[in-house]
C-alpha cells in the first residue's frame, strides 16, 4: 500500500473502528500527519482545524491496527499512561496476525 492510497483509505474509514489495518497504512497515515502538521501546524487556525479534523480517524486507525494483530482496541488506551504507551509503539511494528482473526480477514490478502 502506497502512501496516498493509505491516507485515502484512512480517510474513507474516517471513524470505522471495525475490521483491520496493515501497518504500512498505519505508518503512512502517521508520516501524513506528521508531514501535514509540520506544515499546516504554524498556521494558527489551520493548525487546529486539520488536528481536529484527523483525530478521529487516528484512533481509528490505531484501533484497526490493534485489530490487525489480534489485540482488542480497548488496548489504545494505554496512550494515556506515559511510558507504558511504549508497549502500543511495539504492537504498532508486530507484523499482521497470519490468516483470519476475530477481527475479520487479513488485510494483505496472504
Amino acid at each position: 500500500m502506497g502512501f496516498i492510497e493509505a491516507f485515502k483509505v484512512c480517510i474513507g474509514k474516517y471513524a470505522t473502528l471495525d475490521g483491520r489495518a496493515r501497518r504500512s497504512e498505519f505508518w503512512y497515515w502517521t508520516l501524513a500527519n506528521l508531514l501535514i502538521g509540520i506544515v499546516l501546524g504554524w498556521i494558527p487556525f489551520i493548525g487546529i482545524l486539520i488536528s481536529i479534523a484527523l483525530f478521529i480517524p487516528s484512533i481509528a486507525v490505531g484501533i484497526r491496527r490493534l485489530h490487525d494483530i489480534g489485540k482488542s482496541g480497548w488496548w489504545y488506551l494505554l496512550i494515556l499512561l506515559p511510558l507504558v504507551n511504549l508497549v502500543l509503539i511495539y504492537f504498532f511494528i508486530l507484523d499482521s496476525q497470519p490468516g483470519e482473526n476475530q477481527y475479520g480477514p487479513n488485510p494483505k490478502g496472504v
